[in-house]
This record gives C-alpha cells, structure tokens and sequence, in this order.
C-alpha cells in the first residue's frame, strides 16, 4: 500500500519535528509527499504550512522568523500561522494586501513534538497519561529516517515469532522459536493486545528490566493507533515498566520518520538515560535491518491461507483488514488485494 496513494490517510495525526528543534527558526519536513514548514508562533505554539510563498515559490524554510510570523527569505512576504499574508515590505504601510495565502495544516504540540494532520482529523492523538505522571520519565530515544512503509513498521511491532530471529543478539532466545499467542481486543482507534513472553536477559540489560536473573520475563500491554502509532507497554517482575511510544510518519511512499518515546517509572540512577538509548537502539537496528529489506508496496490482503495458520501473524491480519475497511469507508475501494 503506498501510503501518499491513500487521501484517508491524511486525516490523521503524525509527530514531525521536536519542538526544542523550532525554537531557532523555521524547519522543512515533508509528510506523504507534501513539503512542508513548521515553525512556532508568537506564544510558542507550533504552525504548519505548505513550504512555498505564494509570490515565487520560494521555500519558506529557508526563511525566518518575525514576533511569530514566518518570513520568506526571498523578497520578505510574511504569514502568519494560519498562512494569511500580513506583510509586503515593498507596499506602503497603509497599503490593502491582496488576499494571498499559502495553505495551512492541522498543527498541535504533544509528548516534545509538534503533530500534524494534513486534512481534518479523523481522531485525536493517541493518549499518553504517563507523560503527565511525576512518577514516570520522558526520554526521547530516536528520530530516524527508516526506508520502509510505516505499514510494515506497524505489523513489525506487534509480530512476537521474529523476537527469537531477528533480537537473537539482544533479547530473543532462538531455541524457542514458537512465539506466545496475544490475546486480542478490538477498538474504535485500532486494538489492545496482551501477552507474556520470556526473554533473555544479559548482563547489559539488568538495569533495563531491574534483575540479573539470565532469563526474565514481560508482560506486555499494546495498543495499535489507526494507521501507524502504537504504545507498547512492558512490565518486568521487577515492577518496572518500559513504554515505548512510536509515530511511523510517512515521508513518502518509501520513507519512514520514526519517531521513539520512552517513559519509565524509575530514576536516572536505578538506570541511566544513556544506557536506555543504547539497549534499545540495538534492538532497534535489528528491527531496521530487515524492515528496510522489505517492500514498501504491503498488500491490504487478509486471504493468505499461510498467516491464518500462524497465530503471531494475527495482529498484522487485524491491521491490514482494520485499514481496508478504513479506506473503504472514505471511497478508497481500489487498495483491495492489490499493489497501488
């Protein structure tokens, strides 16, 4: 599924940039083939808008700032965050402005990062009450350029028979390849679904999971976000509980930002942050090197006889049906069982 293909997927919410990363200025991002700026208001609230000034183009990323409008760098027009033209420095003051705007985007600021929706959304962004708790940290782990489908990201995530291949060198205990069975539940925003699974434990993660047994287990609690976010919450027998929070943010048909939080209910001294970054970014460049192997044209088909017979396919058969019926609903009928 070529996700720029899909126009329903433009209704949802992505994080795109940090918002520590606005303060010095205007940034380009692009989100499903659309180029866009993102910059912060006069009361420090992000803004999203097309990249181009509507008088020759010219990208307004590579302009600045002025008491929270955005200035082109070209011949100085400026907008403000609704994308309104309020200022042409070659006009008289009490000059009347032509009714120029540039196209403005759906922009709000959550978990450190700005999140947009390029059409109105058709939910809101995913809940993280641990990002408001005194009791749990926020760590920003990664922001990364991945080149695969934010699909295939998604299946990845909740797929438990790759633990003991592809996090062989990490957590993943290849003499028990036949993954525990997730018991699942259908939502309004996409599903909820658990399991307990056992996994190695080197000395390198025995601040991560708070023991030094070699083999521990978690207990995890997941949630899939229509069409690409997803909460994995997991809990150690140590009590503590490391919650991983992801945007799959399309770039394009091809590219992926992954964007990674992690909230934890423990101090810097029980584990440092450094140390959290550094276990699971190795994790993570596992999960990397075989997602970029694969294609980004993920079939929407729910038919294949072989995943029904194996349960740890199950979650990625829910997406893909959830997504179909999805598109579907808006008028989006031609991504069935076919390359797009």
């Amino acid at each position: 599924m070529l996700t720029t293909k899909q126009k329903t997927l433009r209704k949802f919410w992505y994080a795109t940039i940090r918002l520590d990363a606005l303060a010095d200025g205007p940034k380009p991002f692009r989100l499903m083939g659309e180029d866009i700026v993102l910059f912060l208001d006069a009361e420090g609230k992000p803004a999203a808008m097309a990249d181009r000034c509507c008088h020759r183009t010219a990208k307004l990323s590579k302009g600045w700032m002025d008491n929270g409008n955005i200035v082109c760098g070209y011949h100085g027009w400026t907008y403000d965050r609704t994308g309104a033209l309020v200022r042409i420095p070659q006009f008289a003051a009490d000059s009347v402005l032509p009714k120029h705007n540039v196209e403005s985007y759906f922009c709000e600021a959550r978990y450190g990062y700005a999140w947009v929706a390029l059409d109105e959304p058709l939910s809101p962004i995913p809940d993280v009450p641990e990002d408001s708790d005194p009791n749990y940290r926020r760590i920003f782990q990664f922001y990364d350029v991945w080149n695969c489908a934010p699909l295939r990201l998604m299946e990845n995530s909740f797929d438990n028979a790759h633990f003991s291949f592809v996090h062989k060198a990490t957590f993943g205990n290849i003499n028990a390849p036949k993954p525990k069975k997730y018991e699942i539940e259908e939502t309004e925003y996409g599903f909820f679904a658990t399991t307990v699974i056992d996994i190695l434990n080197p000395p390198i993660a025995h601040q991560v999971t708070g023991t030094t047994e070699p083999m521990t287990e978690r207990r995890m609690r997941n949630h899939w976000y229509l069409p690409f976010a997803r909460r994995l919450d997991m809990e150690y027998p140590s009590g503590i509980r490391h919650i991983i929070i992801n945007s799959a943010t399309p770039i394009d048909d091809n590219r992926i930002q992954l964007v990674q939080l992690l909230y934890r209910n423990d101090t810097e001294a029980d584990c440092p942050t450094e140390k959290l970054i550094e276990w699971d970014k190795a994790i993570i460049d596992e999960d990397r090197d075989v997602l970029e192997s694969t294609s980004p044209d993920a079939i929407l088909d729910v038919s294949r006889r072989i995943e029904q017979h194996m349960p740890s396919d199950r979650p990625g058969m829910i997406m893909r049906r959830r997504l179909l019926e999805l598109l579907k609903k808006h008028d989006e009928a031609e991504v069935t069982n076919v390359y797009v």
